[in-house]
């Protein structure tokens, strides 16, 4: 700051106050009554202002405070609990706080640094970061259910089956998507159960009271166990995978960049969807 800029700031601030508050000559200059009971009183102040920029500057610098991820429930216990251990484990500084939740939330309004969604789900002016390959949307049924019903062979086939539906956070029930030599089909489903997240879909499946349409790394461990059965293979679509997301920003706090570089840099099978074989 210039000199000039100095005389300027002072003038304008003995105008506000309506005192003068050094008393010049040509050979120095110093405090009036007024400035020393100003400056008695400002110190304090200006003091926690200096401290609490040394504090900003400090979350400025370092991973540190707390990070706010908004995440769907499902992907909890496959994905981001392993991943969410190691990062805390890695920067002790920062304090992790998961909201669960299928709605689609405003992160900059809700206060949220980050999210994680399927990847048709993300806006596109938000960044985002892949935490799993594409994967596949696939329809399951326990054998129970197979037992009682003949498996279906065509997706026409499935207006004669119990369906498990899926209700957005827009209201709408989500119509079933297929991919059909390259184009692709919905279908309005029926059947007893309306859900709004998978794992509730899951259960029911696993239940025998219908077929559920889920994401593949949701099914997997029960496709193995033999508790599920695959059906409609040739017609699976395949998604853009989760996503890590966040608002495009010049400038990203340290915790959230510690955040992503971990999700980037994890070691193989630490924190990922698991795969069918």
């Amino acid at each position: 700051m210039t000199p000039s800029a100095v005389s300027q700031t002072v003038r304008v601030l003995e105008a506000r106050i309506g005192a003068a508050l050094f008393i010049r000559t040509t050979r120095s200059v110093g405090l009036t009554e007024a400035g020393e009971r100003f400056l008695a009183q400002a110190k304090p102040a200006f003091e926690e202002l200096v401290a609490a920029s040394e504090v900003a500057r400090g979350f400025g610098q370092r991973p540190t405070g707390l990070l706010r991820l908004s995440v769907p429930r499902a992907v909890l216990p496959i994905l981001l609990e392993p991943l969410i251990a190691s990062f805390c484990q890695a920067y002790p500084e920062v304090e992790v706080e998961i909201s669960a939740s299928k709605e689609l939330v405003d992160l900059a309004a809700e206060g949220f640094d980050a999210g994680i969604r399927m990847g048709q789900f993300v806006d596109a002016d938000m960044v985002a970061v892949p935490l799993t390959p594409p994967l596949r949307l696939i329809v399951v049924g326990s054998p129970d259910y197979f037992a009682a019903h003949s498996p279906p062979k065509h997706t026409d086939d499935l207006r004669q089956h119990a369906c498990l539906r899926w209700r957005r956070s827009s209201g709408a029930l989500a119509l079933w998507s297929f991919n059909d030599n390259g184009q692709t089909i919905e279908i309005a489903v029926s059947g007893p159960l309306i859900a709004n997240d998978f794992p509730t879909m899951l259960g029911g499946a696993l239940e025998g009271m219908g077929l559920a349409q889920l994401p593949e790394p949701m099914a997997a461990e029960r496709l193995r166990a033999g508790q599920l059965v695959y059906v409609l293979e040739q017609f699976a679509p395949v998604t853009p995978g989760v996503f890590l997301y966040y608002p495009n920003r010049r400038q990203i706090m340290p915790k959230l960049r510690a955040f992503i570089d971990h999700v980037k840099s994890r070691p193989p099978g630490q924190g990922k969807v698991p795969e069918t074989g």
